[in-house]
């Protein structure tokens, strides 16, 4: 008599459970599309009777089809991805060092056997939009075709045309490291059907082109969310907390919607237009990483009506908090320096980063040696600190203007130097470890 009451029991148990199972997939799968927080109707882009945001700028109007496919591929910032370290540009091989394994990125150049000399228009699209490669295997979704199916056919097209008119590259792609399951492909099928919805960019009437073509610029072509904005546990752009922060190749990419204490919510459209442009705005710190190559091969080449667009469409974007550093104030003069017990940091910057940084953190020459004030200064993870000590950074192919120090120092000499940094300029010390140099070592 008592088993028919437990076994109720379990059966409540089961259905409460995959109850709560079922709202958790529910909520990671029913998001609000990357700019429904705007006021307006998104409509198709035939109906829509404004200035047509897709395509190149109004600039290069008369330019011809060359000029125009040259421009969409580097609004697209193809090149870094699939352009390895010393390797030919658009060639592939980049290794992207995930959890679950290493994967590398295909070769783009019209090769006809290691390249994609092969491809119709119609692979091409299919690749781009739905992350299905000629061959009907799936891409896994560190190619952003989530992002870019908003692109129009056009401009795919216009990007396909581009690569074609490159010197092709024979070199053959490299394998994946995935292990089971992440190297069952097919289970990309039911990933996108859950979280690539397919259709192509929608102006939103009731908004002004500019914004519009912000729009266009930041969601579609250039993918911003994929790197700053939080993933949920099934590894899809969590959209709710949109532009909240997120990690790329072991740089935190820091909050960028408009909360004023996490993200940049008090930048003026003039430092964002800076910072777009030449990855530098003054007391708001240098891009490096993932971000400086971005303006390096994308943002730098973007017309001024372009950058204007994406800071209209950025300042748009609901504040949302993030635990992710704020930008804080400048440190003083003559910082407190009492309970900085880091001899070997301190010998290390003394050696190495004292010329360009100064003493005070202020920068001894230019302004982008600035330590004070910047975000990585104050990230208690001091990812970017390290990630900066271990590979530099570059203005331009030509001009590097922080040398790499990963091959000169242990990982317990990069930690000590990164805890002294954060210490002497930032607003709490940091606590690296060698262990976690070790991991950040990877990226590079």
């Amino acid at each position: 008599m008592r088993i028919k009451p437990i076994l109720l029991t379990l059966l409540g148990i089961v259905v409460v459970v995959g109850a709560a199972v079922a709202g958790v997939v529910g909520w990671m799968v029913f998001q609000p599309g990357p700019y429904a927080f705007a006021a307006g109707t998104p409509i198709e882009l035939a109906a829509y009777k404004g200035t047509s945001p897709t395509g190149a700028p109004a600039e290069l109007a008369s330019a011809d089809a060359a000029a125009k496919g040259a421009y969409i591929a580097r609004m697209a910032d193809c090149e870094a991805c699939h352009t390895a370290k010393g390797g030919a540009p658009f060639a592939g091989g980049r290794a992207f060092v995930l959890p679950f394994g290493t994967i590398y990125t295909p070769n783009l150049t019209p090769d006809p056997e290691t390249g994609i000399g092969k491809w119709a228009d119609a692979d091409f699209l299919n690749a781009v939009h739905r992350g299905v490669a000629p061959d009907g295997s799936r891409y896994y979704p560190a190619f952003p075709y989530p992002s870019y199916t908003l692109l129009t056919d056009e401009d795919v097209l216009a990007i396909k045309a581009y690569l074609f008119s490159l010197k092709p590259v024979k070199q053959a792609n490299k394998a994946n490291t995935f292990a089971f399951p992440y190297n069952q492909r097919w289970l990309m099928t039911i990933w996108a059907g859950l979280f690539n919805p397919d259709h192509r960019f929608r102006p939103v009437d009731g908004q002004s082109a500019e914004w519009n073509r912000g729009a266009y610029l930041v969601e579609a072509a250039g993918h911003c969310g994929e790197c700053h904005t939080p993933r949920n546990l099934m590894q899809a752009l969590d959209e709710r907390r949109k532009f909240a922060g997120g990690v790329a190749e072991g740089w935190n990419a820091y909050n960028i919607s408009t909360d004023k204490v996490s993200g940049i919510g008090d930048w003026s459209a003039e430092e964002l237009a800076a910072y777009l442009s030449t990855a530098h705005a003054k007391g708001r710190g240098v891009a490096s990483g993932p971000m400086g190559e971005a303006v390096e091969l994308s943002l730098s080449s973007l017309t001024k009506s372009d950058i204007t667009a994406i800071v209209t469409y950025l300042r748009s974007v609901p504040a949302v908090a993030s635990d992710l550093p704020k930008l804080a104030g400048p440190a003083a003069a003559t910082p407190d320096l009492a309970g900085i017990d880091n001899p070997v940091g301190k010998r290390i910057f003394e050696g190495n980063c004292l010329s360009c940084h100064a003493w005070t953190g202020a920068g001894a020459v230019i302004g982008e040696a600035q330590l004070t004030g910047v975000r990585a200064v104050n990230d208690p993870s001091a990812a970017n600190v390290v990630q900066m000590i271990l590979g530099g950074g570059r203005r331009g192919t030509s001009h590097p203007y922080m040398p790499s120090f990963g091959h000169s120092y242990s990982d317990a000499e990069i930690a000590a130097v990164a805890n002294y940094v954060t210490a002497r300029f930032g607003s709490a010390p940091a606590r690296v470890t060698p262990a976690d140099v070790a991991t950040l070592r990877q990226q590079n």
